[in-house]
């Protein structure tokens, strides 16, 4: 939400309060110590309060930002996951866009929510690398045809991925096997087996037909750094 729009959702409030009777232009003008001129320039939108002017007004008027925040706004953000009180954990569905680029998935990137048991999520363990814990650990996508091709037969088109965002390590999860792992490109991500060789990232297909792929990594940052998360659990649709 941009600062204008919470100006005018102040003035929106404070005018409501006026039109009740609650307050006016020369009260809130003694309360906050600015001229009447300036108030009434403000409340009739021919000018804008600097950040101290806001945090001013809403004190005096014992107000929040949080008062000003559009709820339809706020609804559309949120990131908490609703409780789940049975065997079954809720894990959000996403895209692989918002997989690999936001670590709270925000409830307006929510295609659905997939239930999912406890026992097997605790038991998966993590190994990270960097900080992820401002990260929300599983998600789930489900991949499209082109999105599938590089990984077939392994990987078929609608096939359901759960990701676990705290393993961004490319040590095996399991002694004498490849792990799969969602790997950030171009601002979204691929579902590959990743190799490091130098400063390089070798991202290799399951289908002998599609080529192998090359990507740097950034001078200063670390292969993990362009890890989403491990595959942890493959669904398909029958």
């Amino acid at each position: 939400m941009k600062f204008k729009v919470l100006q005018d959702n102040l003035r929106k409030v404070l005018w409501e309060r006026i039109e009740r009777g609650e307050l006016t232009g020369l009260r809130l003008a003694q309360q906050t110590g600015f001229k009447q001129a300036h108030i009434s320039n403000f409340l009739n939108r021919k000018r804008g309060l600097s950040l101290e002017g806001m945090d001013k007004v809403l004190a005096v008027q014992h107000l929040s930002v949080l008062d000003l925040l559009d709820p339809v706004e706020v609804s559309k953000r949120a990131t908490i996951v609703p409780p789940s009180p049975d065997e079954f954990e809720n894990v959000v569905l996403t895209d692989l866009t918002v997989a690999a680029t936001q670590p709270l998935i925000a409830s307006m990137n929510v295609k659905e929510m997939v239930k999912f048991r406890k026992s097997f999520l605790r038991r998966l363990r993590t190994e990270t690398e960097g900080d992820r814990s401002g990260w929300q650990r599983f998600v789930f996508v489900r991949l499209e045809a082109a999105e599938a091709l590089p990984m077939s037969p392994r990987l078929q088109p609608g096939a359901t991925l759960l990701i676990d965002r705290h393993y961004n390590a490319l040590s095996p999860y399991r002694k004498g096997e490849f792990n799969m792992y969602a790997v950030l490109k171009n601002d979204t991500a691929v579902v590959r087996y990743v190799e490091v060789v130098q400063d390089h990232l070798i991202l290799r297909p399951h289908s002998e037909s599609s080529p192998i792929e090359v990507t740097s990594i950034e001078l200063g940052k670390r292969a993990s750094d362009s890890i989403v998360g491990r595959i942890s659990y493959v669904g398909f649709e029958t």
